[in-house]
Parts: C-alpha cells; structure tokens; sequence
C-alpha cells in the first residue's frame, strides 16, 4: 500500500482520542464530570454491598472483606503502572496543546497509563458479576464501567490505552478475587 502513512499504537491511541474529545458541548461536559465523580456512585456500591448480603447471608464477609483488597490492588496498581510508564496525560502533552477539551480547568496527575477510574469500575463490575451471576446485573456494570472510563476521555485526562490499560487491570483483579471469594466460601463449607 504505497503511500499509505503507518500509524504506531501511540499516534492511533492520540489520533481516537482527539476525535473522541472533540465532541463536547456544555451539557455533557456537565454529565460527564458528574459521571467522574466517584462519590457520586455511593449508592450503586451499596446495592451491590446489598445484594452480596441478600446473596451470601452469613457468609457474606468473605467476599465483602475482598472489596477493600479489589479497590487496594486497582488504585495502588494504576498508580504504579502510571509511574513506571511516565506517560503524560493528554492534558498535559505538550503536543497536543490547545487542542485537548478539559472541563473545569481538571487535568490531574502528571501521567495517565493506566485509568484508576477505569480499573475500579472495571473491577468491580468483575467482582460483582462472578459473585451475583445475574446478566441483568452484569450488563448495567459493564455498561456503567464503560461510561466512567469513557468520562475520562471526554474530560481530557486519559488516553483510549490508558482505558484499555485499566480495564485489564480491573478485570483481572475483581475476576482473580471473586474466583477467591468463592473458593474460600466452599472450602468453608465443607
């Protein structure tokens, strides 16, 4: 294919996001920031806190004593990754200045790779799913996941491989704990 330029991973991930960013208006940028918030979804985490209670009665406490282990392991995980990678947030490339859409003047951190956002709801959605096995439930999660993750781009902080990145990163650590959850709830009832 002569003449047909190559992108890297690094310019494709930059390319997808500034189309992604690029499309805004005040009312999103609104919903998105208050889709970033993580307060804002206390009451998402305490039905699904719920419903492992409804689910596992007494028992409950095994997988309940994972969830500070899944948030521990996403957050101090990304933000290991981020230093180790260096990779600068969008907000701050100077390659991309003037040209990243931010809201409220936000830009975070120094560096982005991986998403702490990206990788909590993507864990959780995990956890959760495995342990409650209700597709209803599983889809609202995943879905809820990829708009979090998606708030993070719109609002200028994250590339598409910083998403990506901590999707993975969620998911293997909310699945490997509800795997463990589950044996442990076995192996003590036998």
């Amino acid at each position: 294919m002569a003449g047909v330029k190559q992108l890297t991973m690094e310019e494709l991930d930059r390319t997808i996001f500034l189309f992604l960013n690029s499309h805004h208006s005040p009312f999103f940028d609104t919903v998105m920031w208050i889709v970033s918030l993580k307060t804002v979804w206390i009451p998402l985490y305490l039905a699904i806190i719920w419903m492992i209670i409804s689910r596992y009665g007494r028992r409950a406490w095994i997988p309940l004593m994972l969830v500070p282990v899944l948030i521990l392991i996403d957050d101090q995980g990304s933000t290991l990754l981020k230093n180790l990678v260096g990779r600068p947030r969008p907000c701050h490339e100077p390659a991309l200045e003037g040209m990243v859409h931010t809201v409220n003047g936000y830009c975070a951190g120094m560096y982005g790779f991986v998403s702490g956002h990206a990788a909590n709801s993507f864990g959780i959605a995990a956890f959760a799913s495995l342990l409650l096995k209700r597709s209803w439930l599983s889809w609202s999660l995943f879905t809820w996941a990829a708009v979090v993750s998606y708030s993070r781009i719109y609002l200028g902080v994250h590339y598409p491989g910083d998403i990506i990145g901590g999707a993975l990163l969620g998911i293997i650590a909310g699945s490997t704990l509800a795997w463990a959850a589950v044996k442990i709830n076995k192996s003590i009832r036998q």
